[in-house]
């Protein structure tokens, strides 16, 4: 039996004229990185926002428009990390469908666990694998650099996806770890946390376990968290709410390793979800 978890209400009255205005801020920031006159962190922000955006009007992403803005996205988040740890002067990175030359960064403000997490969700949307195990080789002595606001608990989840995805050890203590640092007595902001943070680590947990309807089940209660936390009224037209994000990721992840996905929302596009434009464009 399928759920439906449908989207909160939000205004599509000048949807066309925002849109359009987030496109043109997007293709600013793209175009400026070459020069050095706008940094990877604004366009990652601005990129996602952009394709998140896309999904108001387009909430299973089904024209090309929104595809292309996902890609986007993802191969921004790539590029902050294939520029913060890059032995060369400068590193070619594929991003709007071209082969841009950008200056090596190091270490730098946006270069965070919470800008990984983001890139790695948008490569497994994307089926990027060559860029996921380029970002689960991105040390962890790195994202500590400027990682002072984040807990434990991401380092603990960043570590085991990497672990999943290159098979190492200890996958089990590592999630066990994660989703112990999520815990509501401990963490500085237990609504965030654990509505939608602790959501895609159960997840990912039944996905483990191979427990099809524990999945499904820990899908439709991070949909309904998701939604719950968005619905608040502060937040409630940002556009950051629009596309579950880490829930969308890590069905993707179990939607590829043949697990049936039996939940249906806005929240989940599924064209990205069912990979339906994957490889419609070198990327």
């Amino acid at each position: 039996m399928v759920s439906i978890i449908p989207r909160h209400p939000f205004p599509t009255g000048n949807a066309e004229e925002g849109l359009a205005v987030l496109q043109e801020n997007a293709q600013d920031l793209i175009h400026g990185l070459e020069a050095g006159s706008t940094n990877l962190g604004d366009a990652l922000s601005t990129t996602l926002t952009l394709a998140e955006a896309h999904c108001l009007m387009d909430p299973q992403a089904s024209i090309f428009p929104t595809w292309d803005a996902w890609v986007n996205a993802m191969q921004v988040g790539s590029a902050v990390f294939a520029t913060a740890t890059t032995a060369e002067e400068h590193v070619q990175c594929r991003i709007a469908h071209k082969d841009r030359t950008l200056r090596a960064t190091g270490p730098q403000w946006y270069v965070t666990p919470g800008a990984w997490i983001t890139a790695f969700y948008l490569a497994v949307v994307c089926r990027e694998k060559e860029r996921i195990t380029a970002l689960c080789h991105v040390p962890m002595s790195l994202l500590r650099e400027n990682g002072s606001r984040f807990e434990e608990y991401h380092y603990a989840w960043i570590d085991t996806l990497q672990t999943y995805w290159l098979g190492g050890p200890d996958l089990v203590p590592k999630l066990v770890a994660a989703v112990d640092g999520t815990d509501p007595e401990v963490v500085a902001d237990p609504e965030t946390v654990g509505k939608l943070l602790y959501p895609p680590m159960e997840m990912f947990h039944r996905f483990v376990r191979k427990d099809h309807a524990g999945f499904n089940r820990a899908l439709a209660n991070a949909l309904q968290w998701h939604k719950e936390y968005w619905s608040e009224e502060s937040r409630a037209f940002q556009i950051s709410g629009l596309v579950a994000l880490a829930p969308l990721a890590i069905a993707c992840v179990a939607h590829d390793a043949g697990m049936p996905i039996e939940v249906e929302s806005e929240y989940l596009p599924t064209a990205l979800l069912g990979r339906n434009w994957c490889g419609e464009f070198p990327t």
